[in-house]
């Protein structure tokens, strides 16, 4: 019976890929982890069929289309189907059984299952230790941090941007069904998916190595340990931590992370808080890596909260200790958490936008514009820059001068949108300084190169008049939005704005996928002498 149990046991576990063992004096890990025969057979039947399943799922239309124009019958057609679908499942049972039989033959899978066990039966500091030196599938690793885990954190009210109430009369509402059913099909089919690549399931496969790898090195090289938060809506979580409290000066700043639509915290921005000396958290958006569910805006800010929820609570950040640090789409999710916790330290956005649909609109065909319209504003509405706005702290952009995916026009920097996201944050939080005479000085800065921008800073002598612009900040300081700047004359406006556009971005000179240096990866500055742009030398 003992025997019985067991073999069932090793049929359903989660697939064993790494043993983190010790390490040696010369630096080098000892123990890994070797399946026998029959446990590497079944495994790759088993993926095998996954892979295939994939495939014919979005293949599908493509191959019945093939078959009813080849004049197969349908009820020939299914009965193919049937024996073709029994013979895979009697493979796929053989394939368990199997993998089943070597792992119970495999010492080092037996010692696995049971640090497994023992810490879903218990998970405490002693059993997560154990469990973490093994790497495994996601799906098999229970639950370290709940969203209501906390009293009194699971009914915390949350904030939302709601998109306005439709003024259609109901007749318009009729007439216009056919394009809302339309949106919401284009949403939930190939629209998230294009939106986030990196929620296709066939490619999360096939990068299956490459995040190995870099979960690898970031638990060799930095000590990180891998965590399964579950959020509200039932979604896990594949999160990953790096404690550097006790190895740098700012390591008890956390800094979390939220990476871009094709990105994983195993191979993104991570690296640079870390070379920068911070603790940081990662996490993958729904659908990505570990994680469940699909990237849906209400899935993607339920992931944000029971990440912020786990840094305060799980691993004991004060809030004003946490740095937010979105690139590119994880500017949305970055933009609320900064909404709905507003005592964090600082808020640092990369290669980002203020609203998707107007990078939206020039890649799809202009026959589709009401379409693509609906579907962006009803279900994919990701408004960073209408969150950023409630945020009342210290805010970081960062522009890259490069960047082929945030303009809207190729290699023209007055069309990137992280103009647009400044733009409008300065609009709210100083009103009375952006007039239409300032807004002009604004574009020509934003739209020129470094020297264009060194030129405008000495026009209106911004650095000699740097001083008193910092004392009139400094003594008209309070909560946004700030009414002041009335007073001031056209010449004194400019000079403000220009000396807060400078403050809250900086340029990066690169394409949009290049890695941010850890250099620029730092506290505002409090103001400029000339207009730098930070760029990599060989």
């Amino acid at each position: 019976m003992a025997s019985l149990k067991l073999f069932w046991q090793c049929m359903f576990a989660p697939r064993l890929i790494k043993i983190y063992g010790e390490r040696s004096p010369e630096g080098v890990y000892r123990g890994n982890y070797q399946a026998n025969n029959l446990e590497r057979w079944g495994d790759q039947v088993i993926h095998s069929l996954y892979v295939l399943m994939n495939v014919g799922l979005y293949t599908s239309p493509l191959l019945a289309t093939i078959l009813y124009r080849r004049g197969h019958l349908l009820v020939d057609s299914l009965l193919t189907m049937a024996k073709v679908l029994t013979g895979l499942g009697l493979t796929l049972a053989a394939a368990y059984c199997f993998r089943a039989f070597g792992r119970a033959n495999n010492t080092a899978y037996l010692e696995f299952q049971a640090a497994l066990n023992a810490a879903i039966r218990s998970l405490n500091k002693d059993t997560k230790k154990v469990l973490s030196k093994y790497d495994f599938d996601f799906t098999g690793m229970p639950v370290d941090f709940k969203w209501n885990e906390n009293e009194g954190d699971g009914s915390k009210q949350r904030l939302f941007v709601r998109k306005p109430a439709s003024r259609r009369s109901p007749i318009d509402q009729f007439i216009s069904l056919p394009c809302q059913i339309a949106a919401y099909l284009a949403a939930h089919t190939f629209g998230i998916r294009m939106v986030f690549p990196g929620s296709i399931s066939l490619l999360g496969y096939i990068m299956g190595p490459v995040l190995l790898e870099g979960r690898i090195k970031l638990v060799r090289e930095h000590s990180g340990v891998r965590y399964k938060l579950q959020a509200r809506d039932g979604n896990e979580v594949d999160s990953f931590f790096v404690d550097q409290r006790k190895r740098n000066v700012k390591g008890d700043m956390l800094v979390i992370c939220s990476e871009g639509n094709a990105g994983f915290y195993e191979l993104g921005i991570m690296v640079t808080p870390l070379e920068a000396g911070y603790s940081v958290l990662g996490w993958n958006h729904p659908g990505f890596g570990g994680s469940t569910g699909m990237p849906y805006p209400d899935q993607e800010l339920n992931a944000m909260d029971v990440v912020m929820q786990f840094a305060i609570h799980g691993l004991n950040f004060p809030i004003e200790n946490i740095i937010l640090f979105g690139w590119s789409i994880g500017g949305y999710s970055t933009s609320w958490a900064a909404m709905n916790y507003p005592d964090v330290n600082l808020v640092v956005i990369d290669a980002s936008f203020d609203d998707i649909l107007p990078l939206a609109l020039p890649r799809m065909p202009s026959s589709l514009e009401p379409l693509v319209r609906r579907t962006i504003r009803d279900y994919i509405n990701l408004n960073v820059a209408e969150q950023l706005i409630k945020y009342p702290g210290p805010v970081q952009l960062i522009r890259r001068t490069d960047d082929e995916i945030i303009c809207t026009e190729e290699m023209n920097l007055s069309t990137n949108r992280g103009n647009d996201l400044l733009v409008k944050l300065l609009k709210y939080r100083y009103p009375l300084l952006m007039t239409a005479d300032v807004m002009r000085v604004v574009n020509e800065w934003l739209a020129a190169d470094i020297n264009g921008q060194s030129s405008l800073w000495q026009q209106y002598r911004v650095s000699d008049e740097k001083k008193r612009v910092m004392k009139y900040f400094s003594e008209h300081a309070g909560l946004f939005p700030l009414r002041i700047g009335d007073e001031l004359d056209t010449h004194s406006k400019i000079q403000m704005v220009l000396y807060l556009c400078r403050k809250y971005m900086l340029d990066l000179r690169s394409s949009h996928c290049t890695p941010l240096p850890a250099s620029m990866f730092a506290t505002p500055l409090e103001g400029m002498e000339e207009p730098q742009s930070a760029q990599f030398f060989d």
